[in-house]
């Protein structure tokens, strides 16, 4: 299809008129870019020349016969279809002139002028060239007559002498030539060229590359070919599209319709998509580059090989040419659209032009681009990449840089980038301790892809440290990975030997290394113990030598709380300071988990979502399914339950379950709460089949496993297995010093299986417990336990216990468990003489339950709820109030945003005066709006409004 080239085509239009009607011959030249439409341009032309009266003989050029004399000439005369009589004196001549041309000059394809000089002493040329004229002016006077010649930069020598002679007699010959011709690196044909522009009707039409217009009408056609709205559906997505095709194409006509073909074929795919080796667009990018001479093929590859922009003085040490030389490669290989910016355009075409190359090509390119680079000071990570590729290690700088590569990787986020550039360095190493520190580095990798993949290295890591020439770093290496399988002995025994230095960063290390082998298995825990403030003054420097050990430290403060840290700040502290940094993500998972200990769980969902949204996230799949673990933790504490099952579930697609080592408790705990609390039992039971080790009772994910565990087996009735886990993780938390009552809420979990056995004392003797409980208790857990206590207590002590209970759950923002707050408040003002609010309670308590993410099994429960009189609501309907007298209008619509604004103040504790200085409105006027909102709410104090604002689901806040 013809697009952006109606102006060139009009031009072509005019002088074959003007030939026509005024007789005199025209010459044009029509030029571009390999692939830039030259010969579709020549054949509509000649097309629509044959329709308006001329006729039209066509040839074009070959590379392959360049040395085929007048093979151009006799194309165009077999087109004019003439009969044998007509050609047979011109044939004869042809062949006696190429019997002429001497061998030398027919293989190396003269130029027309050497050829001239050959036989113009032979006088072999003018009855040629006389007998050739007469026989175009002849068909010339049947009508206008065209000769078209494409890929001119091809055509033999002989013919392009005869078209010459031609094109210097047009002056009264109804002849037009078109003749077209693509960049090259040189020009082709010079004196050719000359003569041409000396002509008096010679143009030149040059083709331009597509611009955003030409593209997006382009589409417009297509989509009118498929039943679309046409070329005049010129949109803003249209425009868009075409934007992007032309990033990837440069505009190129070949290239550009191959892309578009394949949208066509596939239209879910966009425009600048992934590569796709063997699709249409990188089989016209090969066209295009074997269009081109070898040495632009060459530059290609080099380009290629390099992906990055590269001077001509670098593509010359690559290439082993002159840099001058490959100036002219490059200028043309940016106007066919496959370079800008000194590189190739877009990954689709460097992987094309890759494919092509012989992979032992590709090796040596490679190699010699890494040697190159090296030379010139390029950065190790550059260097690196073309070691790796050509898997060359015979320098002896080799692995320094491979190295140093790693490092920069590690730091920046890219665990695969750095584990591919430390296996070549570990194949050519040869010192021992060396070849031990590329291992460790190259398990610090390979663990952020993939845990499961280093678990034999880590054993021969040990190894290598129990041997007496390791040294200290070396053993400290494994101990995170030994942690992580649950080898922690192993990782104790690892440390044992190393001394402790006083200052500097060995003891940061060591330090560090203690206090995670204690905080991840806490039976090692009187080893920091001994010596607190070794690691709690890290948790609040301002400056740390180690921001590791600073963030594990806050970890370690959360876990075993000291009055002089406040571990939220501290832990947003160190989230704000580096959550930006390169290859931090590590790093935050410590005080990300810290924040979670500590109970602001919508801080941790907040931050979590931060993080997950860097940049580069999805190289280190190890980390960010951590971090959603933790996310979705967190988000169950908030009570989406459908959000954190799908973090929990995204969390073991990063890593499955079996490379989670220890830590997979973790997410298989939330997603056993998750699925029990929404009632699907045999689901959860399905998570509970998934084996996990040994050595993850020895861990605090343990004791938070146990728990999900015990509610599980709580919810199917098996309050002796839930009390037995339930135990256990009580024993462990308190036996590890670590009983902090937001992470481990056991006594509040086991009180419940005591309520369904109906031992309420004990039960309220455990919820009592839990409640003084001072370390970590959050707001969720208060308000869980105070909910739980007023099932135990007496009529008026219970209905105020689910005030509290109300208040407190609405303050940390978990709807769930305010639900139920709700509908057991419903089921206490009955017996009050309050059917009316009891029936306003369950309606919000069943739009809680019913919202976004909140537990199917939970909204089932509210409805089933009765109100007085035996009615039960329908969920997601408000209840039926009219039947008290009640005014039939919307909930929510009971007061005035005045009133409102006053009830809200009234229920936080301010005074008459306070609401007054606050809203700026009189005394007497908060007196008045107090009075309406008394009577429309049926109450008789300001102490009732906070529930009641409650039920109708006003703000409080």
């Amino acid at each position: 299809m013809l697009v952006h080239r109606d102006e060139q085509l009009a031009h072509l239009r005019w002088a074959f008129h003007a030939c026509e009607k005024h007789g005199h011959g025209q010459v044009a030249l029509v030029t571009g870019a390999v692939g830039s439409g030259k010969t579709q341009v020549l054949e509509t032309f000649g097309e629509w020349a044959a329709t308006a009266g001329g006729q039209v003989l066509s040839a074009a050029g070959s590379r392959a016969e360049q040395g085929l004399h007048f093979g151009v000439l006799g194309q165009l005369l077999h087109s004019a279809r003439l009969k044998p009589d007509g050609v047979r004196e011109v044939e004869e001549l042809i062949r006696e002139v190429a019997l002429a041309v001497p061998t030398a000059e027919a293989r190396s394809g003269a130029a027309p002028e050497i050829l001239a000089e050959a036989l113009t002493a032979d006088g072999l040329w003018a009855p040629l060239l006389r007998t050739a004229f007469d026989t175009f002016l002849t068909l010339a006077g049947r009508g206008p007559l065209v000769l078209t010649v494409d890929d001119l930069q091809h055509t033999d020598a002989a013919s392009l002498h005869c078209l010459l002679y031609v094109t210097r007699r047009l002056r009264n010959a109804r002849i037009m030539v078109v003749l077209s011709e693509a960049t090259t690196l040189r020009p082709a044909h010079p004196l050719f060229h000359a003569e041409l522009r000396s002509l008096p009707r010679f143009t030149r039409v040059t083709l331009p590359l597509l611009t955003v217009d030409s593209v997006s009408r382009l589409l417009g056609e297509e989509a009118g070919a498929h039943g679309g709205r046409g070329a005049e559906a010129a949109t803003p997505d249209v425009h868009e599209d075409a934007r992007r095709i032309l990033r990837v194409t440069g505009g190129n006509p070949l290239l550009t319709q191959a892309l578009v073909d394949e949208r066509d074929r596939d239209t879910n795919s966009a425009p600048d998509g992934g590569a796709r080796a063997g699709d249409t667009f990188e089989r016209a990018v090969l066209d295009c580059l074997y269009r081109h001479e070898p040495g632009v093929r060459l530059v290609a590859q080099a380009l290629a090989a390099l992906d990055r922009p590269a001077a001509p003085e670098l593509l010359g040490q690559l290439l082993d040419v002159l840099p001058d030389s490959t100036v002219p490669a490059v200028r043309v290989l940016e106007g066919a659209g496959l370079v800008h910016a000194g590189r190739l355009r877009h990954p689709r075409i460097l992987l094309a032009v890759r494919s092509d190359m012989p992979a032992e090509e590709r090796r040596r390119l490679h190699q010699r681009a890494a040697e190159v680079l090296h030379e010139n000071g390029a950065e190790a990570s550059v260097v690196a990449e073309h070691l790796v590729a050509s898997a060359w290690t015979d320098g002896p700088w080799v692995v320094p840089v491979l190295r140093d590569a790693a490092a920069h990787a590690l730091s920046t986020g890219r665990p695969d980038h750095a584990a591919a550039c430390l296996r070549l360095g570990g194949r050519a190493e040869t010192d021992e301790d060396r070849r031990n520190s590329l291992m460790a580095m190259l398990i610090t990798a390979r663990w952020q892809v993939n845990p499961l993949a280093v678990t034999g290295q880590v054993s021969q890591l040990v190894e290598a440290a129990r041997s007496d020439g390791s040294s200290r770093a070396t053993a400290v290496s494994a101990v995170p990975y030994l942690l992580w399988q649950g080898r922690a002995e192993e990782a104790a025994e690892a440390i044992n030997d190393c001394g402790a230095d006083d200052h500097g960063p060995a003891s940061h290390e060591l330090r560090l290394i203690r206090l995670l082998i204690a905080l991840s298995h806490p039976d090692y825990l009187g080893t920091v113990r001994e010596d607190p403030g070794s690691w709690m003054r890290a948790a609040t420097a301002a400056n740390s030598g180690s921001p590791l050990l600073q963030a594990v430290s806050v970890l370690g403060n959360a876990l075993m709380p000291t009055g002089g840290v406040d571990t939220v700040a501290a832990a947003e502290q160190l989230l704000e300071r580096h959550h930006l940094d390169s290859g931090s993500l590590g790093l935050l998972t410590a005080p990300l988990l810290a924040l979670l200990c500590a109970g602001p769980s919508d801080r941790v969902v907040a931050w979590g979502e931060r993080l997950l949204a860097r940049q580069g996230v999805q190289h280190i799949p190890a980390w960010r399914g951590v971090i959603r673990a933790i996310h979705a933790e967190a988000t169950l504490r908030l009570g989406d339950l459908e959000a954190a099952e799908r973090g929990a579930r995204l969390a073991l697609e990063d890593l499955p379950a079996p490379a989670w080592g220890v830590a997979v408790g973790g997410p298989l705990g939330t997603l056993i709460t998750c699925t029990t609390e929404s009632g699907r039992l045999f689901e959860a039971e399905r998570w509970l089949s998934q084996p996990v080790p040994a050595g993850v009772f020895r861990t605090p994910v343990g004791a938070h496993y146990l728990i999900a565990r015990g509610r599980h087996h709580l919810a199917t009735g098996q309050h002796r297995a839930a009390a037995a886990d339930l135990h256990r993780s009580g024993e462990l938390v308190r036996s590890w010093g670590i009983d902090v009552a937001g992470l481990f809420p056991w006594r509040l979990e086991l009180a419940r299986v005591q309520l369904g056995l109906g031992n309420a004392t004990h039960a309220a003797q455990l919820l009592r417990e839990q409640l003084q409980v001072s370390r970590g208790l959050d707001d969720r857990t208060r308000g869980r336990a105070l909910r739980l206590l007023a099932s135990t207590a007496t009529p008026v002590l219970r209905r105020k216990l689910l005030s509290k209970a109300v208040t407190v759950l609405q303050g940390c923002s978990d709807q769930h468990e305010l639900a139920r707050a709700l509908s057991d408040t419903s089921q206490t003002l009955p017996q009050a003489g309050e059917s009316r609010r009891a029936r306003l309670f369950v309606h919000r308590a069943n739009q809680l339950a019913q919202g976004a993410g909140r537990a199917a099994g939970l909204a089932q429960q509210m409805q089933r709820r009765a109100a007085p009189g035996g009615a039960t609501p329908t969920a997601g309907s408000p209840p039926d109030a009219s039947s008290d007298g009640f005014e039939t209008r919307d909930q929510d619509g009971l007061l005035s945003e005045a009133e409102r604004r006053v009830a809200v103040l009234a229920a936080r504790g301010r005074t008459n005066r306070q609401i007054s200085n606050e809203l700026y409105i009189t005394v007497s006027t908060v007196e008045q709006h107090l009075t309406r909102v008394y009577r429309k709410l049926d109450v008789k104090s300001r102490t009732d409004l906070p529930n009641r604002l409650m039920a109708l689901a006003e703000p409080m806040a």
